[in-house]
């Protein structure tokens, strides 16, 4: 999966995938620190750990870098950005049940839109899995980030980011056996 980058100068209109939600009952907006116990709780049951920790970053600041989409307290989808790396989107996700219905676009959208108003010229997504989609809001393929080396040597993911690299590795040390030698 490649890093991409987007032009947060040339973003298509935020507003028509926001009526669009609208008027399926979907609010996209920024999250408010109360509600981060329920938002992280949610990404922890449909997601995963390490996106409980890039979102709880998130959270860390004010106003926070998380977006929800929600219909009523029924909690679809959340993006984020500045949470691993500055300048970087996501980890972003909705719902099973919703997908395929305009809820990731708009939060991808207003995502892009904040981070743009935040003085952002460029945005980079991070290992982006459908680069297609992606494709869709203008991002283009970083090249020679395939893989992407983002999340290069983080703890537990050897096999996913360090392409079988020790977990040490990431430090640019070679891994050391119990008597201290260089293994």
């Amino acid at each position: 999966m490649p890093d991409m980058l987007v032009k947060l100068y040339d973003l298509p209109a935020l507003e028509p995938a926001i009526a669009n939600q609208c008027a399926l009952g979907v609010s996209i907006r920024r999250c408010m620190p109360p509600e981060k116990h329920l938002v992280l709780a949610w990404i922890r049951e449909h997601f995963s750990e390490y996106w409980v920790s890039e979102a709880d970053v998130g959270f860390s600041v004010h106003p926070t870098t998380v977006l929800l989409a929600h219909r009523g307290d029924q909690l679809l989808g959340f993006a984020c950005y500045d949470t691993t790396h500055k300048n970087f989107f996501g980890p972003t996700g909705v719902d099973a049940a919703e997908r395929g219905r305009g809820v990731g676009t708009a939060l991808l959208l207003a995502t892009l839109h904040a981070m743009r108003d935040a003085g952002y010229m460029y945005a980079i997504i991070g290992g982006a899995g459908p680069v297609g989609y992606y494709e869709k809001v203008g991002a283009a393929v970083i090249p020679g980030t395939e893989p992407s080396r983002a999340y290069f040597g983080m703890l537990g993911t050897e096999a996913v980011y360090a392409d079988g690299a020790p977990s040490d590795s990431f430090l640019g040390m070679e891994s050391i056996n119990q008597n201290g030698d260089a293994a």
